[in-house]
């Protein structure tokens, strides 16, 4: 699978071959399958804080992180769209304060 390829594509694939293939094994399956995964899935796998000794548990944990990663990188983008607008208005807000300041006739006395 590629880099930034789709986990849950590639996850159906690779339980198509399994169909294929027949049963090798528990472990084997688990070696082949973590095999493909983007390095993403496997720093997140790394992280999770109990081993997995079942393919079908490492399936459905590899699908959970990567709909939670795909989620937060949503969250960011829409952050980071949202940023600059708040930057402009932030600007536009502080260059109108300095014209009104500007523009004041009477100036301020102090004695």
């Amino acid at each position: 699978m590629k880099e930034g390829g789709n986990v849950s594509l590639y996850i159906a694939d690779f339980r198509s071959l399994v169909s294929i293939i027949g049963d090798w094994g528990e472990k084997a399956l688990i070696h082949h399958f973590r095999k493909g995964l983007p390095s993403r899935s496997l720093d997140q796998l790394a992280s999770y804080p109990s081993i997995i000794d079942s393919l079908e548990d490492l399936i459905d944990i590899t699908m959970e992180l990567d709909t939670r990663y795909h989620e937060r990188k949503n969250e960011k983008s829409h952050h980071q769209e949202q940023k600059p607008e708040a930057s402009r208005s932030n600007s536009s807000s502080s260059s109108q304060k300095k014209k009104n300041f500007q523009k004041r006739d009477n100036p301020i006395l102090l004695n």
